[in-house]
């Protein structure tokens, strides 16, 4: 199943609760949250106070993406603030295979993502400890970038290791994503899929999510 997790950054922030109600009754599974730190990355976004804010006005899953140095730090808190799944970067982090332990220890689903310039087989032994694998297929810091095709090989690879060991690992894409790109990074096998001005400037969200699936 292709799961859809519109990314807030594309939404009106000033709105922000009554704009993750209408994507999920748009149909989307989750919503992406991107923390930004301007130092791991060149952009800037919000924090835990938001999350918890949001938390309070919204049952939807939260997917969390921090771009962020030494997410170690970090983790728990935004679980404590309402993270239902965690991720962070590969590059990011000191231990990254006890960080996942970590995430997982305190209650939320537990996920890596690699920048473009990492190879997927990086990641290959981090595999069984994740929940998800997330492939960045722009820059990570800011939206509207354009889709990089080349990072596909990476999904395919990455689903290829899950699938040889048995695993039924999410594997998402964020950076780029339209009905077009989509159908190439499902059929190269992704199934979770970021989107954020496809669907929050769209006119009509819920036919956005549906050509998105």
């Amino acid at each position: 199943m292709v799961k859809i997790s519109p990314s807030v950054l594309a939404s009106d922030l000033s709105n922000l609760a009554s704009e993750v109600a209408e994507i999920e009754k748009a149909g989307a599974e989750m919503v992406h949250l991107d923390v930004m730190d301007g130092v791991f990355v060149p952009n800037m976004s919000f924090g835990m106070p938001v999350i918890e804010c949001l938390r309070k006005k919204s049952g939807m899953f939260f997917d969390v993406h921090l771009m962020i140095v030494k997410p170690e730090n970090y983790a728990k808190r935004f679980i404590d603030a309402g993270a239902d799944l965690v991720t962070f970067h590969y590059e990011a982090s000191e231990n990254p295979a006890k960080l996942l332990d970590e995430i997982h220890a305190a209650g939320a689903k537990a996920a890596i993502s690699i920048k473009p310039a990492t190879k997927a087989e990086e990641i290959f032994h981090l595999i069984p400890r994740c929940d998800m694998v997330l492939v960045m297929t722009v820059e990570p810091g800011y939206g509207g970038q354009k889709f990089m095709p080349d990072m596909l090989e990476k999904v395919s690879k990455i689903r290829a290791e899950a699938n040889r060991l048995g695993q039924d690992l999410d594997i998402q894409v964020d950076g780029g994503i339209n009905p077009e790109t989509a159908k190439l990074a499902v059929a190269a096998g992704a199934n979770v899929l970021v989107a954020g001005s496809s669907v929050f400037n769209a006119s009509d969200r819920r036919a956005a999510v549906d050509a998105l699936r």
